[in-house]
């Protein structure tokens, strides 16, 4: 079910890394439906290519139902950027092209990742480098890219959020190369909502529980499985990626303007059943 319609983010320019799919493309959605103006980040492989810009013109249509009659006027409702977001310059792009298309950026949600499943003593060298680098480093570069240009727009900051996982606060046999980075991206945003006071920007996460997306299908595919995990959950179903865009939505706008360092599970209970 998708968020209603509001203007939380009414005019507001939203850049979301990961966005061609999964929980980026969920809180793309949101972001839309509550008025913002949203920048695409995908990887840009031919099937991100292909999803984001599908996502684009589902956005764009978003808009144009929401004007009504008259054709919307203005810079477009979404636009799209492609790159590796283990590499530093892929979020000076993605800032770059959003103040280019918008003229400033007010939020940043940085959500791009990867979940591999390895039992430990198996994780191959590679794999351990490439999460670490996708999952930290890449929140590390975009969210300091977005700091900076929000820095810029002085007075008027800006509001950060992260997709950590509910996994920065639990063990996973088959994820100890993927915990540890989930765990430093909640530390990252407890840090950058002290350093980035200053300037007016608030630093948020959000921690996911098990949301059904493409990482997962596989998985999830093991009807045993899924019964066991929906059975823990309180209320009693998998997450969707639609699930995550209230909290996040709620914490780019103005309703959370005294909150910054808030890490938000969004589980369904799982964590507090924990047993």
């Amino acid at each position: 079910m998708a968020l209603a319609a509001s203007n939380l983010l009414r005019n507001r320019v939203v850049a979301i890394t990961g966005a061609s799919q999964g929980i980026g493309r969920g809180i793309a959605l949101g972001c839309a439906q509550a008025g913002a103006n949203v920048v695409v980040h995908h990887l840009g492989t031919d099937s991100t290519t292909r999803d984001a810009r599908h996502l684009v013109r589902e956005l764009d249509d978003l808009r144009q139902r929401a004007a009504g009659p008259a054709p919307h006027a203005g810079p477009p409702a979404a636009i799209e950027v492609s790159g590796d977001i283990s590499d530093p310059k892929t979020a000076d792009a993605i800032v770059d092209a959003t103040v280019a298309a918008y003229g400033r950026l007010d939020g940043l949600v940085s959500n791009a990742g990867v979940c591999p499943f390895f039992s430990f003593l198996d994780i191959p060298h590679d794999v351990w480098r490439s999460t670490r680098s996708i999952n930290l480093d890449g929140a590390f570069y975009v969210v300091q890219a977005a700091a900076r240009q929000m820095r810029a727009q002085e007075p008027q900051g800006g509001a950060i959020v992260a997709v950590s996982s509910i996994s920065a606060l639990v063990g996973g046999g088959q994820q100890a190369h993927y915990t540890p980075t989930k765990a430093g991206v909640k530390s990252l945003m407890e840090s950058c909502a002290i350093s980035l006071s200053p300037y007016k920007i608030r630093c948020n996460s959000v921690l996911p529980g098990t949301i059904e997306t493409p990482i997962n299908a596989n998985d999830l595919a093991d009807k045993d499985k899924r019964a066991y995990m929906e059975g823990r959950i309180p209320l009693g179903r998998l997450g969707r990626p639609d699930d995550l865009s209230g909290p996040t939505v709620f914490l780019l706008s103005d309703m959370a303007q005294y909150v910054t360092g808030a890490s938000v599970l969004v589980d369904g209970g799982a964590f507090v059943n924990l047993q």
